[in-house]
């Protein structure tokens, strides 16, 4: 299938199961087209093993696989959507947040890294470089995900703008992790993504770091006022749009040739047009459409992306004989993200005021999502590979239908405050 036959067999197929989410389910629409996606999947394979003449299983398999979720994520979606979500975060209630949210992003993100990786090798026997590196694929919490499912819960602002900060910042710091495991585990896959040959292995990782993170949040912080300082000088809304689409287009393919955090260029990117922008560079008029325009955005992309998530156990090799571990690996990423938002909050705790309920609804917040999966797809061959891609895929599909169809609820138990539109 060509590049526009797939993504127009996407569209549809992302419209008709929202319509029946919207009809017959009525949950929040990603979780929806998620389920409805996962039914239809799981029945093509039930009625595949009953009939197998028809071929139903391995044709579908061989489309779900030509469609390349990795890439589509990685390199095309994933900047449009980190960019929408950083557009309509304010970066006042984010600079109050900045301790928590930078605590939570970085040290966070460690400590659930370590926590999955230990724990996954001692359950399988995986040699614990792979687990840990498990670890970096498991620990990024979805944004899109954990925002629309805590939109309605009548959070705080303060602990609304630290998970919606900390969300956006850890699928950078995550995936920076992640290239720097993948080049110590597959050295020879990934030779790009190294320092050179004699400096050690830790001299290269921080080398690496730097470069991704700090290039990243460096670029993001540039092109957002260079793409500000042209704005200001128009009067053209639907023009405006198309700059800001030109922004989260290109500046991801220009961090990705430039080597530097293409997540983390367009999360800056989007905070800086979010707030200065907005506020200096655009009438009245041209923020309606550009802050209508990514919401649109935002919302299309997601219901693909939660669609690609439920087609996408085709492209999973499950085995009942291990059960056992998938729930372990479950315990263990929930494990882990307790241990990465209750020390961050038991740090700082006293002098940021955390609101009451922090820890739980953080930690059940966490929702994992499609970058779980793209990162998985994308490592390289292995004896372990299948178990990683089977294990982050439960993870994700428990996350989304199990915590987002339930922190809603524990969000207003917790914490209901008026202050929040």
């Amino acid at each position: 299938m060509s590049l526009l036959q797939i993504a127009s067999l996407l569209i549809v197929l992302a419209a008709l199961f929202g319509t029946i989410n919207y009809f017959l389910l009525r949950l929040p629409q990603a979780i929806g087209i998620l389920l409805v996606a996962l039914i239809v999947s799981l029945s093509a394979m039930a009625l595949d093993a009953l009939m197998p003449g028809l071929g139903i299983g391995d044709s579908l398999t061989g489309l779900v696989r030509g469609i390349d979720f990795s890439d589509t994520l990685l390199e095309g979606m994933l900047g449009l959507l980190l960019f929408a979500g950083a557009l309509h975060v304010k970066v006042e209630d984010l600079r109050a947040q900045a301790p928590s949210v930078f605590i939570m992003a970085t040290i966070g993100v460690a400590l659930s890294v370590a926590v999955v990786g230990v724990g996954f090798s001692w359950l399988t026997g995986m040699p614990l470089l792979l687990a840990v590196l498990f670890g970096a694929i498991v620990s990024p919490t979805d944004p899109v995900a954990v925002l629309g499912v805590l939109r309605d819960a009548r959070l705080s602002r303060s602990l609304e703008t630290t998970i919606a900060g900390e969300s956006l910042f850890n699928d950078g710091v995550a995936y920076v992790v992640f290239l720097i495991l993948v080049g110590l585990a597959f050295p020879s896959a990934h030779e790009g993504h190294g320092a050179a040959a004699g400096d050690s292995a830790a001299a290269a990782a921080a080398i690496l770091f730097l470069r991704e993170a700090v290039g990243g949040a460096v670029l993001g912080g540039v092109l957002g006022w260079l793409t500000f300082r042209v704005m200001r000088r128009i009067d053209d809304y639907a023009l405006e749009v198309l700059i800001t689409l030109a922004l989260a287009f290109g500046g991801y393919e220009l961090a990705v040739a430039a080597g530097v955090s293409a997540p983390i260029m367009a999360v800056v990117a989007g905070l800086m047009i979010g707030h200065v922008g907005m506020k200096y560079g655009m009438s009245e008029e041209t923020r309606k459409y550009v802050d209508a325009f990514w919401k649109m955005i935002d919302e299309i992309l997601n219901a693909v992306l939660f669609l690609l998530i439920g087609i996408e156990v085709f492209a999973v090799a499950f085995a009942l004989d291990g059960i056992a571990t998938l729930v372990g690996a479950v315990a263990l990423a929930l494990l882990a993200r307790l241990v990465s938002v209750a020390v961050p909050v038991l740090l700082i705790g006293r002098r940021q005021g955390f609101d009451r309920g922090t820890i739980p609804i953080m930690t059940w917040g966490g929702l994992k999502g499609g970058i779980s999966v793209a990162l998985a797809l994308s490592l390289p061959e292995s004896d372990w590979k299948p178990l990683i891609l089977t294990a982050t895929y439960v993870i994700v599909v428990f996350s989304i239908l199990v915590q987002g169809l339930t922190v809603g609820a524990l969000a207003r138990r917790f914490s209901r405050e008026p202050e929040l539109v």
